[in-house]
């Protein structure tokens, strides 16, 4: 039972961390990024490539998953993205599927459709057991290393937005663009800086998910309505909502698996169905948004 939740925390770690991104920018930003999983994938074939092809370390590999799908995303943000910010949610939502399909196609051609393998170090391989019987718990040394980089993501993020000048920029930012323009914020530079940390939170949670969720070209149509629900269910007005969303989610899902295989997904669903007739804006909601 302890095996099961510490594998569903693990999980929903790692979904946040790949949902994070694109809470904040539908939250703060008022934008549909439905291509967010394209930019996991990013992150997760850049790390396989780097250790199959150059031998590069997997610590080494992360910052590098994150930096390459944050750049990705800058250079998206100023050259399609912005144009769309103020149009229609249909238009956002229809134009993010296009590149994401495009991202899809453009991987399958060049790589190819096969899963790929990631050889992690022989230090996060193994397990660690404590107890016995039904209270055993059972920690995999890689979903433990996995808790402890998300958590310490989670800590820097709520920090960064609720007690930088940064944080207080992007909300001023968000609320009210002309007046923030006014006072001397360069709005399209906290936008462009928002998208891209963004971005390349998504990376580092797709090269951290590679050997977890399995990796190949449909991952961002395969994992698009875990990332939705996290924020559905979350809400988008701070980091906190998502987190929790992402922890029920995983450990329903590791749970249904386990003890109702047949009927997993389905207690995914129900949940989530359940927490928005309760809460239909989310567990946590954000008055204002982009103007």
């Amino acid at each position: 039972m302890l095996t099961i939740l510490f594998d569903g925390i693990a999980y929903g770690m790692l979904l946040f961390v790949l949902a994070v991104g694109l809470a904040v920018t539908m939250g703060l930003m008022n934008f549909i990024n439905l291509a967010h999983g394209a930019f996991a994938m990013v992150g997760g074939y850049t790390t396989v490539l780097l250790m199959q092809r150059a031998g590069v370390p997997f610590l080494v590999c992360l910052p590098i998953a994150f930096i390459v799908p944050a750049l990705l995303g800058g250079v998206l943000e100023r050259t399609l993205y912005r144009p769309l910010y103020n149009k229609p949610h249909l238009d956002q939502v229809l134009f993010s599927i296009g590149l994401t399909f495009m991202a899809v196609a453009a991987v399958d051609y060049f790589v190819g459709s096969t899963q790929q393998i990631i050889q992690l170090p022989e230090w996060l391989k193994g397990r660690t057991e404590i107890g016995s019987g039904a209270w055993m718990l059972g920690m995999g040394h890689y979903r433990l290393f996995i808790v402890a980089v998300c958590a310490v993501l989670t800590v820097v993020l709520q920090l960064v937005l609720s007690k930088t000048r940064f944080g207080s920029r992007l909300r001023a930012s968000v609320d009210d663009q002309r007046v923030a323009a006014g006072l001397g914020i360069n709005v399209n530079m906290v936008f462009l800086s928002t998208f891209a940390v963004g971005s390349g939170l998504a990376g580092l949670g797709g090269a951290l998910g590679a050997e977890v969720l399995g990796l190949d070209p449909s991952f961002p149509l395969k994992f698009m309505i875990y990332f939705l629900i996290v924020v559905a269910v979350g809400g988008t007005s701070s980091i906190t909502g998502p987190l929790l969303a992402a922890l029920m989610l995983g450990i329903a899902d590791v749970a249904g698996k386990y003890y109702i295989p047949k009927m997993g997904a389905f207690i995914v669903y129900s949940l989530m169905i359940a927490i928005l007739i309760w809460r239909p804006q989310g567990l946590f909601t954000r008055t204002g948004g982009k103007g």
